[in-house]
């Protein structure tokens, strides 16, 4: 399995879905097997919900950096 692609794809439907999202922060876990389709192996589940935790949270930061640099 690719995890980075798998993140890709996970985050690009969180951010397309705000619904999706909030599950996604209620059980990341459940969230992240329902999007990729299929069951994660044990021990992989926590490096994809890290992954997309942190994808997020770039998003996030780029997104305000980027408004930033609009005022100016």
């Amino acid at each position: 399995m690719d995890i980075k692609k798998k993140v890709e794809e996970i985050v690009e439907k969180l951010k397309k879905d705000p619904s999706l999202l909030e599950s996604f922060k209620k059980d990341p876990v459940k969230t992240v097997e329902k999007l990729a389709g299929v069951d994660i192996p044990d021990g992989m589940e926590d490096k994809i919900v890290t992954g997309v935790k942190t994808a997020l949270a770039g998003d996030k930061l780029s997104g305000a950096a980027d408004t930033i640099k609009k005022l100016f």
